[in-house]
């Protein structure tokens, strides 16, 4: 087991899930946002119920109610921002989110895809690889998938703030 700190295979997951995190993190950008409307196209109805009531909206108008109001074009930038990790102030915002919250954020968006929200081209084909990832994550059960979504939405944005080290990393005991 190693040490350390790795924002895309908490050990809270299983291999399965760990083996889906490392199958969207080889995605592109664009393909990351195409799973993402996928997942929540095919499986919003289980999500919703999960992402909404644990999620607090008041603390991102910067991702809801101000940027319904801006262009597609600024719109999938910000999106773009965000799943890359860009120090930027959108992605800045999201990274300072709790997980339920950055869930949150991509469940408003996929809701309002087409209406207030860039929506996918219309002759977008997914490749295999978002096919296969999609057909994963659709066998695994309910918490298994909030685990894989929690996770993937968890590393994207933008955050300085470090993990603190744990006592294997410095060596050091906790003092009272």
């Amino acid at each position: 087991m190693t040490t350390g700190y790795n924002k895309s295979a908490p050990q809270a997951l299983s291999e399965e899930t760990q083996k889906a995190v490392e199958s969207f993190n080889t995605l592109d950008t664009d393909a990351k946002l195409a799973w993402l409307y996928f997942v929540y196209e095919k499986m919003g109805d289980s999500i919703t119920p999960a992402a909404p009531s644990a999620a607090e909206p008041e603390l991102a108008p910067t991702l809801l109610g101000d940027y319904y109001k801006l262009s597609d074009e600024q719109q999938l930038k910000i999106m773009r921002e965000v799943v890359n990790g860009e120090n930027t102030e959108h992605s800045r915002a999201y990274g300072a989110l709790k997980e339920n919250n950055q869930l949150f954020i991509w469940y408003a968006w996929a809701e309002a895809m087409g209406d207030d929200v860039v929506d996918m081209p219309d002759d977008y084909n997914a490749s295999d690889a978002i096919n296969n990832l999609l057909s994963q994550i659709e066998k695994m059960d309910f918490e298994e998938q909030m685990s894989v979504l929690r996770t993937v939405v968890g590393q994207m944005g933008y955050s300085d703030v470090k993990p603190i080290e744990t006592q294997a990393e410095t060596g050091k005991t906790s003092s009272l």
